[in-house]
């Protein structure tokens, strides 16, 4: 998967990582087309998960 996909709005999947991850902050979440893997990395980080793994929780949602 080249691309995040997401179901429905990136703001609503926001709400729900802040909701299943509370140490996450709007800053780690910001996302702008094109800037996928800042994205990945800047959870990657933050979660201490691989990039498969958070894409899974991201399409989960």
């Amino acid at each position: 998967m080249n691309e995040l996909k997401f179901k429905g709005e990136w703001n609503e999947a926001k709400g729900k990582l802040k909701q299943k991850f509370a140490q996450l902050t709007d800053d780690d979440l910001l996302y702008s087309k094109g800037q996928d893997e800042e994205l990945l990395g800047r959870l990657q980080k933050k979660l201490g998960q691989g990039q498969d793994e958070i894409r899974k929780i991201i399409a989960s949602l």
